[in-house]
């Protein structure tokens, strides 16, 4: 991934939170076929340090787990929230018209090795996991086990669990750091009067970049 200095994301935790907060991952593979791209929500696990490691599972019928090239990195692609940034949000428009369009956004590449794990009970606590996590904002969680045990026993039998042990992260935040400060602080508000799709988390990003750039 091309990242100029200034839209690199060097810090973990940053890049963690954005794995967490969006989970949908594009998990690109090498093939017998060639390059191959499933989009699967991978749960992150802080160990081991300092990448952590990406845990899911997939349906058995799915060749992602039987058909990969096994010395061959993997390569999961987060994608935090975009936004398309019209130059009529520059204030130094009208001083020297020198302004084109652009596109801001924020992405995480995590790369590692899978491992297939054709485990029943790893699957049923990975399962269990991911759950817990996903239903954790809701007033009445649901669990695997509200469900009946035979039902989900079945299920369980027909997928394979996968974890991948993140050997290196990068991650590139493209959110108008390049722009001078009236340029940045006219694109929080054009965004915050878009009604853009994101243009809420883009604008927080516009801005938490441009203070931590001071």
């Amino acid at each position: 991934m091309y990242t100029p200095k200034n839209f690199e994301e060097p810090r973990i935790e940053v890049m963690h939170e954005l794995m967490r907060a969006r989970p949908l991952a594009t998990l690109v593979t090498l093939t017998s076929g060639g390059l191959t791209a499933n989009h699967i929500p991978l749960h992150l696990i802080d160990q081991p340090a300092p990448f952590g490691t990406l845990r899911e599972h997939v349906a058995s019928a799915n060749p992602l787990w039987s058909d990969y090239a096994k010395d061959v990195e993997v390569l999961a692609i987060f994608h935090g929230p975009d936004s398309y940034i019209t130059p009529s949000w520059y204030a130094i428009k009208q001083e020297t018209g020198k302004v084109v369009p652009t596109w801001n956004y924020a992405v995480v590449h995590a790369y590692g090795t899978l491992r297939v794990i054709d485990d029943a009970a790893w699957v049923r606590a990975q399962i269990e996991a991911l759950t817990t996590h996903n239903e954790a904002g809701f007033a009445h969680p649901w669990l695997v086990s509200d469900a009946p045990h035979e039902y989900t026993e079945k299920l369980i039998g027909a997928i394979v669990g996968f974890e991948i042990v993140i050997t290196r992260l990068s991650g590139k935040w493209k959110v108008s750091q390049n722009q001078p400060a009236q340029n940045q602080a006219s694109v929080i508000e054009g965004l915050g009067n878009s009604g853009y799709h994101d243009a809420t988390a883009m604008a927080a990003l516009v801005a938490e970049n441009t203070k931590n750039a001071r």
